[in-house]
Formats: C-alpha cells, structure tokens, sequence
C-alpha cells in the first residue's frame, strides 16, 4: 500500500499553510509537469535518482522495494528519450513505490495510465534511452531549479507538486 493511500492532503492547504517560508523547508516544483498514471495524487519520502538519457538507475530503483516512496528522477529535463516507460511503471507499482516525478520525459502513455501509479513528467517521447549504467542515485537533485533530496517528503495531486523537508500531513 503506497504512503499516499493512508491520508489525504491537498497541495493547495499545503501552500496556504506554508506560503511564508522562506528557509528552503517547503518548496513548490513549477507546473511544468503532467500527469499519467492511474493515481491522480500520491505522496512519500523521496529517493533520488540522477541520470542523462539513461535509465539504468532508474531500472534498479523500481526493481527494488519502494516502501511507499516516491522516486524522484533528474533527468535534467531532456525531451530527447523517456526516462520510464510502461514496464518501469508496472515494476515500480508492483514493488511498493509511492509515485515517480521524471523531469524528463516518459513513454508508453496507454500502460502507464493503466497502471495503479501517479507518475509526473514534461512529456511523452516513444525513443527509448541507452544504457550506458551512468548516473547517480540517493543525491540531491535540482529538479527545474528546485532542489530535492532524499528522505524528504513529495506530495502531489491535481493542483501540483511540493516538497517538505519533513511529513507535513
């Protein structure tokens, strides 16, 4: 069971709440991202992945247990091949994760929509990546411009995507 099906939260309240801080500890992804996947909200500490049109990190991580989490992949907003597809998707909701925010692109838009996920990425691109196993995983990442590190907390529904340094719920 994803972290997120245990509460509610609305990323709105979240704002309103929070709409003063400025110590970095709530932050706001720019609404850049669309949404695919069967979950339209979802929320988890975030594990990091950074890789450049390569998605063998990406692989690993929803090979491995997710554990309610949400991974977080820097792809460095390239829109030149998809970071996840259907059968990531599919993995990563079969082992446990929470959510995926690509910013970069996905593919398999049919799969991915049909899998019991939330997944946000810029785009969709059919070309799949190279595996090069390039990449980092559980770093701080920037993703367009905001920065995000593991173990903090990614909320997301239909209003947007934020970030906490802890569970705000």
């Amino acid at each position: 069971m994803s972290a997120s099906a245990l509460f509610t939260f609305s990323t709105c309240d979240f704002c309103d709440a929070y709409k003063g801080d400025d110590t970095g500890f709530f932050r706001v992804l720019p609404p850049v991202f669309v949404h695919f996947g069967a979950s339209l909200a979802f929320a988890g500490p975030v594990r990091t992945v950074k890789c450049h049109e390569d998605n063998t990190l990406v692989k690993a991580a929803v090979d491995s247990p997710g554990e309610g989490h949400v991974l977080v992949v820097d792809g460095g907003g390239s829109l030149r091949r998809a970071l996840v597809g259907g059968n990531l998707a599919a993995a990563a909701a079969r082992n446990g994760w929470a959510g995926i925010v690509v910013d970069g692109c996905v593919r398999d838009v049919a799969e991915l929509n049909a899998t019991a996920i939330g997944i946000r990425a810029l785009a969709l691109m059919p070309l799949p990546t190279e595996k090069r196993n390039e990449g980092q995983r559980d770093v701080v990442v920037q993703i367009q411009g905001v920065p995000v590190r593991p173990g903090d907390w990614l909320y997301a529904d239909a209003d947007g995507i934020v970030v906490s340094a802890r569970k705000v719920h």
